[in-house]
């Protein structure tokens, strides 16, 4: 349990969070609408997914390094632009190619402007070290609910509308990320200590290069690449998945629905186990839990019954490295420029989701089924659990020397 109360930006972080990714977890319902629509194969529209998650990582480190050196507010409010611009061009588009534009760049940027890094590394300035966990896990959940509002959503959007209407419906939905953006200076700031006045001593290159030369960053990396894979292929392409077994599209949402909703009890269950045992092991267990839920699947006949059993299982330890990732980079080496620290190991892991949501679909064009890609996921996850064993995430000597 939180025994501080939760500051403003907390609040804010959540509305926040529950717009972007809410709308950004619905785009794998559609995959069929837009393919059918164009006359393209599944790779096409995948291609497009995996260029906007790629784009996404790629502008991590420099929105958050923009966020750490002039504040966060201006960079939402930017990024929530060029996400509803993004939205309504796709909604617009005459020819396949404009999307590598629009759904791909435009919105790729949005995303990286708009969602976890800038969120949890401004949250962190303002959460006690010892509730960091616990704080990330509440604010990750409220992508989740995001997820779990969107997708229904969209899906009955697409059932009403045509696909272009609901890509438009939602490019005003981004309108409140510029809302909550403009209430962000008005949160409180943590109070100055030891700690804090040494990381604020440090500059950028300093940090890059200490957290460069830590072998246990580079290990937490590779551990968010395989999330990543994992996150995009599931969301990109379970709906396929599920219409390719004669299932109707409702289960296909519903299954995606059930990810956001036992995320949110995920999120938060993850982090408050990271914020009580030592988080590299916690997030070995989830990996090792993801191993055998994704097998199980795999090998088990898909029914509406399956499918929603599945996505409430893989909801649970859907997003919940997100939180233990952010509170490991922040243990090691402090609050000051985790932004920008986190911001490449997410880099990371939209370089893990541009392979997942392309490789499914390139995958798929070519066999004609998705289980290569789901015994990849399989395999990848046992070795991610595997990783993170011997992540050293005590706190580099700087900041235990701060006091001395």
């Amino acid at each position: 349990m939180f025994t501080f109360r939760l500051p403003l930006l907390v609040w804010l972080g959540i509305g926040i969070l529950i717009t972007s990714l809410g709308i950004r977890q619905s785009f794998g319902i559609f995959m069929t609408p837009i393919s059918d629509y164009f006359h393209t194969g599944r790779e096409f529209f995948s291609f497009a997914i995996a260029l906007q998650n790629l784009l996404f990582g790629a502008f991590q480190p420099f929105v958050g390094m923009a966020s750490d050196r002039w504040g966060p507010k201006r960079i939402i409010i930017l990024g929530a632009i060029a996400y509803a611009l993004g939205l309504y061009l796709t909604s617009i588009a005459i020819e396949p190619t404009m999307m590598y534009l629009s759904l791909g760049v435009l919105i790729g940027f949005g995303l990286s402007a708009t969602s976890y890094v800038i969120v949890l590394g401004t949250v962190a300035k303002v959460v006690p070290a010892q509730h960091a966990a616990k704080a990330f896990g509440l604010t990750t959940a409220a992508g989740s609910f995001g997820m779990f509002a969107m997708i229904p959503g969209a899906q009955t959007l697409l059932s009403i509308y045509d696909w272009q209407s609901a890509m438009q419906i939602f490019a005003v939905l981004c309108s409140f990320i510029i809302l909550f953006a403009f209430f962000i200076n008005t949160a409180k700031k943590e109070a100055s200590t030891p700690h804090t006045m040494q990381e604020d001593l440090q500059t950028l290159k300093e940090a890059l290069r200490e957290a460069f030369s830590h072998k246990s960053y580079w290990l937490i990396h590779l551990g968010f690449f395989v999330c990543g894979f994992h996150v995009m292929f599931i969301a990109t392409h379970l709906p396929s998945y599920v219409l390719d077994k004669s299932l109707p599209a409702s289960t296909a949402a519903m299954a995606l629905a059930y990810v956001g909703i036992f995320n949110i009890i995920g999120s938060y269950f993850w982090g408050a186990m990271a914020d009580r045992y030592s988080k590299h092991y916690v997030m070995s267990a989830l990996y090792f839990v993801r191993t055998a839920i994704i097998a199980a699947f795999v090998l088990t006949p898909t029914t509406e019954l399956t499918a929603g059993i599945f996505g409430a299982a893989i909801g649970f330890c859907w997003l919940g490295t997100v939180p233990i990732t952010s509170g490991l980079v922040r243990q090691i080496f402090g609050a000051r420029y985790l932004s920008t620290l986190y911001g490449l190991v997410f880099f990371s892991h939209q370089v893990g989701s541009f392979l997942g949501a392309w490789f499914g679909g390139a995958i798929y064009d070519y066999y004609g089924s998705y289980a290569p890609v789901w015994w990849s996921a399989v395999v990848l996850a046992f070795i991610s659990a595997l990783i993170h064993l011997p992540i050293n995430d005590e706190p580099v000597p700087r900041l235990s020397a701060a006091t001395a």
